[in-house]
């Protein structure tokens, strides 16, 4: 049995945001104190951590169940398959729909329902469920695909990543900077000569760990109770940096492939230069630089979009749209991510 993504799509918001549009924003510490730096300074300052100089953002009248739609009907015509026999819709979130100008979670119906019903698919076999893994959703999404197809009770599965966080963010919160929206989708099905998952490793932190991503107030006190998307950004970057290789190396491990035979490594697009300490420690496990080259990365346009970055990503870099990035039947790539809960996974792939 070979398990395969046969298809991908991807939607990216075409309102784009620069770091300039952040200049006349009112940043606050943690405790609502100003900072001693001028916007400038705190700007230029997180363009050279996270690499991100833009982002792209969603139009008013779109949610993020729309952005998944139209990503997964992209996914649909590049595996040219019968939508009507897809058996399984996952979707992997964090948030719902949050219509433009609020930061209400709706999620009656789920997301993956609504993506169904917009695909206009009559068969009622066709199973649509919601998962909530932090950015990890998408990679946790295609391991739940293949355990239902290795189980014998599918054979087709749409799985999604959509988010649109720039609606939960609070304005008075430099992190506010990293977010942006966007969705991916992948069909993975049994078939022959189409690729393969060789393996895969996920784990769950939560006895100190667990609330490194949480949701809590503005840091502005004069705003209401609204309550945003928050983080403890070092914790999360030391976390990802200790965590995310060894996951990785146990992935690899169960795959029985050699380090040498890994082309690319599709990493969750949080932080640039975390990114790079978790490529760079993942190669000194097995005392090795990283080959020029082995990460693509497109966060410096798009910012970061959670669960959508992966798919997303390796649906561009598939289909050429990536400079100096691409990918070759056979070759053998990683997937791996970290986020909200503290969940870390990896998939070992063969093209």
């Amino acid at each position: 049995m070979s398990i395969a993504i046969t298809g991908t799509g991807s939607y990216i918001p075409s309102t784009v945001i620069t770091n300039r549009d952040f200049e006349q924003h009112h940043f606050l510490n943690s405790d609502g104190s100003p900072f001693a730096h001028s916007n400038e300074v705190i700007i230029n300052k997180f363009k050279a951590i996270t690499g991100i100089k833009e982002r792209r953002y969603a139009h008013s009248k779109l949610n993020t169940s729309d952005l998944a739609f139209l990503a997964a009907e992209k996914a649909i015509s590049d595996a040219n398959i019968d939508k009507e026999t897809i058996d399984y819709i996952i979707f992997a979130h964090n948030f719902g729909d949050v219509a433009h100008g609020q930061n209400q979670s709706d999620t009656l119906p789920s997301l993956a329902t609504r993506v169904k019903h917009h695909l206009r698919i009559q068969n009622p076999t066709c199973v649509a469920y919601d998962i909530l893994f932090g950015c990890p959703g998408w990679i946790q999404g295609v391991i739940q695909a293949e355990a239902f197809i290795k189980a014998g009770i599918a054979k087709t599965c749409l799985v999604i990543g959509g988010e649109t966080l720039s609606r939960i963010v609070d304005p008075s919160d430099r992190d506010s900077m990293i977010y942006a929206d966007g969705a991916g989708a992948t069909i993975v099905q049994n078939i022959d000569n189409e690729g393969e998952l060789l393996s895969h490793a996920t784990a769950t932190h939560t006895y100190e760990e667990a609330y490194y991503l949480f949701f809590g107030k503005s840091y502005n006190e004069k705003k209401d109770d609204t309550k945003y998307i928050k983080m403890y950004g070092r914790k999360i970057y030391e976390f990802a940096v200790t965590h995310v290789p060894s996951a990785m190396k146990d992935c690899l491990t169960k795959s029985g492939v050699d380090i040498e035979e890994v082309k690319k490594i599709f990493i969750h697009q949080a932080n640039e230069k975390m990114d790079e300490a978790i490529i760079a420690r993942f190669y000194a496990l097995y005392d090795k630089e990283p080959p020029k080259g082995i990460m693509p990365m497109n966060i410096g346009e798009l910012g970061n979009s959670s669960v959508a970055t992966i798919p997303t990503l390796f649906d561009m870099v598939r289909k050429g749209k990536v400079e100096n990035q691409q990918i070759q039947k056979g070759d053998v790539i990683i997937f791996a991510s970290v986020g909200a809960g503290m969940n870390v996974n990896a998939i070992v792939y063969k093209v």
